[in-house]
């Protein structure tokens, strides 16, 4: 006479299973460790030292303005640091800043050196110019003064590997302060107030850090929901509500025929959208007439008015 089997317990059966796991793993394969996500990466910016053309050093010197062209440079180079970290898309190396590194790493026994650069910053001022204009009303008795300060600077990106010329443009800034003053008086214009200094350094320093982005990582639209789309690009990175961005498909590879390089790839235009609003680490724009094809991944670039 043979006994019927009786089932498990439902806490007998569960405790079996965990015990039987690691033998099964020993049998067979072992299980692949689960893949762990792709680590996020920047390029690594090396930021040269601010400098201004000897021949414009010389100049301010004769017209003692010289005090002007450092300060001026000291300022650009935080302001421009500042604007570069604002764009969350660099491992920023301030070389400026080396004497102080320095410094700091011997006071605590430890040998400084600065780690390698994808790409390299060079920027020179080339141009300064303070002017006063002064206009006298005698009938008035009174004289109307402007104030032209007009800057630029040249800046270049390299790849710092090869030594290779990434990208070059020039920057300018341009700021004319009127004002009246009694007959007879004067102004020479004198060394630029720190607020004037901080203001012409600011807005030239978001400009040249836009166009590195731009060429390192241009704008990309991050997603979709039907005609709203999401722009990696936010607050501090020169993106603003009302700005009109075309949209780019990326195709195939495109290959100087002469040279062999490679000149980027096909960009065919799908659309156009206007930013709506802009939080601190994207925008969010609204497609613009017809849409040919607007899809993540594609690249936006401003319309310039």
């Amino acid at each position: 006479m043979h006994t019927a089997l009786r089932p498990l317990p439902l806490c007998l059966l569960s405790l079996c299973v965990a015990l039987s796991a690691p033998l099964a793993a020993q049998d067979g394969a072992p299980a692949a460790p689960a893949a762990a996500p792709a680590a996020a990466t920047q390029k690594t910016l090396a930021v040269a030292k601010i400098k201004a053309t000897p021949s414009l050093l010389a100049n301010a010197a004769a017209n003692q303005r010289r005090n002007s062209i450092d300060r001026m440079s000291q300022a650009f180079d935080g302001q421009l640091l500042a604007a570069l970290q604002q764009t969350r898309k660099f491992t920023a190396l301030a070389r400026s800043d080396a004497d102080a590194l320095i410094e700091e790493n011997a006071a605590a026994g430890r040998a400084f050196a600065f780690g390698d650069a994808d790409l390299t910053l060079v920027v020179t001022i080339d141009d300064f110019q303070d002017v006063t204009q002064t206009a006298t009303f005698a009938a008035l008795g009174r004289t109307a003064t402007r104030r032209v300060i007009r800057f630029s600077a040249v800046a270049k990106l390299y790849e710092t590997r090869t030594n290779k010329l990434v990208e070059t443009a020039n920057f300018q800034e341009q700021t004319l302060d009127a004002e009246e003053e009694l007959a007879h008086s004067s102004s020479t214009g004198g060394e630029l107030s720190d607020a004037l200094l901080l203001s012409l350094t600011r807005r030239m320093s978001e400009q040249i850090a836009q166009r590195v982005a731009d060429v390192a990582y241009p704008a990309r639209i991050l997603a979709k929901t039907g005609r709203i789309v999401t722009l990696n690009r936010g607050d501090g990175t020169g993106i603003a509500a009302g700005q009109l961005w075309e949209v780019f498909a990326l195709g195939d590879e495109l290959i100087d025929p002469d040279t062999g390089v490679s000149l980027g790839r096909e960009e065919v235009p799908v659309g156009r959208v206007r930013v709506q609003r802009v939080t601190p680490r994207t925008a969010h724009a609204e497609v613009v007439g017809e849409d040919l094809g607007i899809d993540r991944g594609a690249v936006a670039r401003r319309v310039e008015n």
